[in-house]
């Protein structure tokens, strides 16, 4: 069973602490997040891991929808800088649209490209607007205990590795459907994936990609049931 504390402090240096712990922290795929080429690794419900890709040594990550309900919170730290990071914001702003597809370059917060889009077997629905689930989101939803939630899952993914973030930046929510209508107003919607349906980038600096299989179960992105996902490394 994880370890759950209610928690919920606010930490005025940054953003970098997390406010309970679950069994990520004691589940990292290795001690310094390297991963076996080829190997299929999961992500556990309600769970995060993180992982090392080699940009000069052309590596992939192909991160699957093993059941085709289940949202994947997604971030990547430039290895060398954390304070570098794949930036929902400033992506949109280099595509030039809100949702990224096939050959699209995703930029960090610096401009560059950190990784790029090369495959997705889906039908492309994913999200770049909403925050992680955090537990304060959780809080306003009703919940009066600690709540597996998306930010705890980075700030524990990274910490069983090693490393911290500052901050937690807005991820890109792979298989969210949130639809914008032209009124501007949004729906909270299941995932139209498929079981099986993939996603894979190449990574364009060194970096840590880190997932979270979404815990959110109170309303309807991941049909209101979490469950894992998996993931590889390739070259």
């Amino acid at each position: 069973m994880p370890e759950n504390h209610a928690s919920c402090a606010h930490h005025a240096t940054d953003n970098g602490t997390p406010d309970g712990v679950n069994a990520t922290l004691h589940a990292p795929i290795s001690a310094d997040g390297v991963a076996e080429i080829g190997r299929s690794y999961q992500v556990p419900a309600r769970n995060g891991r993180a992982v090392r890709l080699r940009q000069g040594q052309g590596q992939h990550i192909r991160v699957t929808n093993t059941h085709g309900s289940q949202v994947c919170d997604t971030w990547a730290f430039n290895t060398e800088n954390m304070a570098e990071y794949l930036s929902m914001e400033h992506a949109r702003a280099a595509i030039n649209r809100t949702t990224p597809r096939v050959g699209d370059a995703l930029v960090s917060n610096r401009r560059r490209p950190i990784l790029t889009l090369v495959a997705d077997s889906s039908q492309g629905v994913h999200d770049t607007l909403i925050a992680a689930c955090d537990l304060a989101r959780y809080r306003g939803l009703g919940v009066t205990e600690y709540h597996d939630n998306c930010a705890d899952n980075l700030r524990l993914a990274l910490q069983a590795i090693g490393l911290r973030t500052a901050e937690v930046p807005c991820p890109l929510n792979l298989w969210m459907n949130i639809p914008v209508h032209a009124d501007h107003h949004i729906e909270w919607l299941a995932p139209v994936s498929k079981p099986g349906d993939y996603v894979e980038f190449v990574a364009e600096l060194d970096c840590i990609f880190v997932m979270s299989a979404c815990p959110q179960d109170i309303i309807a992105v991941n049909a209101n049931h979490p469950v894992d996902l998996h993931f590889c490394v390739l070259t």
